[in-house]
């Protein structure tokens, strides 16, 4: 069984993956938030860092892209290759309104034909091996079958489900059942993807699809660092290696961003997750979220870890 942290914009970029990397082992696979090639042939200086192999060293790092064109994620799948990445990943899931609105994300999943075009390019002159990532369609979960059938044609590494339509976004229900009907007729490697918060969660699902290969976490790893390591039989997160985690990731980001307020920022996109695992934090969110700089930051931090108990498994509020 293989665990996979799926990308989050703006959270889970190079200095989150190496830190939660040190303080939490156990990650089989880490995933990039998404790069966007386009016509130009040229990687932003933003995206270049995700993937550029001196910041993912030790690490075992699939990029994900998001494009609807055949010539352009070839060539990003060129360069990825001549990096020394043997897999890339297409993300036909995410659901953004700005994504989705150019054909892309989950908008592709709309277009049966062009993907399927898509599909008949890439894969006869890919240099790297694909994974997909997926929804299960943009509007009803009946999509799903037809393009099931497609994914099942071509030599997909492994196809990440995550079974929520476009429409759901991340606020309904994950569609378990859905995923129970479609699941064997898969001929591809399954990794499941959605609504993991737990070891328990996770335990549940595994016995309910013995026949899934890997289980991708995103928003239940950032809430517990430690979830992995804990389905990997290691231990729990301790306040005082989570205060290590938290306070050499905002070091970093002080260094990178050469402003504790810019860093500070950084570090509240994660505590919309981490506060899952403390007890009492709403007592405490106010000052948290409303600091300005460094040292207010600083202040409200210290109050969380001093005051707050750990909790012995996350509770999503998300």
């Amino acid at each position: 069984m293989e665990y996979e942290f799926a990308p989050l914009e703006g959270i889970t970029g190079p200095e989150f993956r190496r830190t939660h990397h040190h303080f939490f082992p156990g990650v089989d696979r880490y995933f990039t938030p998404f790069l966007s090639p386009n016509q130009n042939h040229m990687f932003p200086p933003r995206e270049l860092r995700q993937v550029l192999p001196e910041e993912n060293r030790g690490l075992t790092v699939v990029p994900q892209l998001l494009t609807k064109n055949a010539d352009d994620f070839l060539w990003a799948a060129g360069e990825l290759a001549a990096m020394g990445y043997g897999e890339v990943n297409l993300n036909l899931g995410c659901p953004s309104g700005t994504v989705t609105a150019k054909g892309k994300g989950a908008g592709f999943l709309a277009d049966l034909t062009g993907l399927e075009r898509f599909f008949d390019q890439v894969f006869e002159r890919t240099p790297v091996a694909i994974s997909v990532k997926t929804r299960l369609g943009m509007t009803s979960e009946e999509e799903f079958g037809p393009l099931l059938a497609l994914f099942n044609r071509y030599p997909i590494a492994r196809l990440t489900i995550h079974p929520r339509v476009r429409e759901d976004h991340y606020r309904n229900p994950v569609r378990l059942e859905a995923f129970d009907r479609f699941l064997p007729l898969c001929t591809l490697p399954v990794c499941f993807n959605g609504g993991i918060a737990t070891v328990d969660q996770c335990r549940a699902l595994q016995d309910r699809w013995p026949e899934v290969d890997a289980f991708m976490i995103g928003q239940g790893l950032l809430a517990d660092p430690a979830l992995i390591r804990r389905l990997k039989g290691g231990p729990p997160a301790d306040r005082e290696t989570l205060r290590a985690f938290h306070d050499t990731l905002y070091a970093k980001y002080c260094r990178r961003f050469q402003s504790p307020k810019q860093a500070a920022y950084h570090m509240k996109e994660l505590w919309r997750y981490l506060h899952c695992l403390f007890d009492g934090f709403e007592s405490f969110a106010r000052p948290l979220r409303k600091a300005a700089d460094g040292p207010a930051y600083e202040a409200a931090v210290a109050a969380v870890f001093r005051e707050c108990p750990l909790r012995a498994d996350a509770q999503p509020d998300w």
